[in-house]
C-alpha cells in the first residue's frame, strides 16, 4: 500500500470539512454531525464483522476501506491527526507483556 493513501485520504476529507462541496458525500457527513458519523462507524464495523464471518475476501476489504474513511472523517471532525494516532501506536509497540487478564466467566449460574 501506498504509504502516503491515508495521509492524502486525510487531507481530503480535511478539504471537505473546511469547504463545502456540493453533492460531496463527505461535506453531508459533517453538516449531519458526530451523531451521523458516529452512526455510520458502527455500521460499517458491524459490515466488517459480517463479512469476515462469511469469509468472504473481496467484500471484507471493501467493508475494511468503508470503514478506515469513516474513522479518518471521525478523526477529521475530533481534530485528531495521524501523527497522534502514529504516537499512540508507537508507545504501544514499545510496551511488553501487557495481555489483560480476563474474568473467567460460569455460564452455568
Amino acid at each position: 500500500m501506498n504509504e502516503h493513501i491515508l495521509q492524502e485520504l486525510y487531507q481530503t476529507i480535511l478539504s471537505r470539512r473546511d469547504i463545502h462541496q456540493e453533492g460531496s458525500y463527505t461535506s453531508y457527513l459533517f453538516q449531519k454531525g458526530l451523531d451521523k458519523i458516529l452512526k455510520k462507524c458502527g455500521e460499517e464495523c458491524s459490515e466488517v464483522i459480517i463479512a469476515a464471518k462469511n469469509n468472504d475476501h473481496h467484500e471484507t476489504i471493501l467493508e475494511i476501506s468503508d470503514l478506515l474513511y469513516h474513522l479518518v472523517v471521525l478523526m477529521v471532525n475530533q481534530g485528531i491527526t495521524w501523527e497522534e494516532i502514529g504516537a499512540e501506536l508507537g508507545n504501544r509497540s514499545a510496551k511488553t507483556g501487557n495481555l489483560k487478564t480476563f474474568h473467567i466467566v460460569d455460564k452455568n449460574t
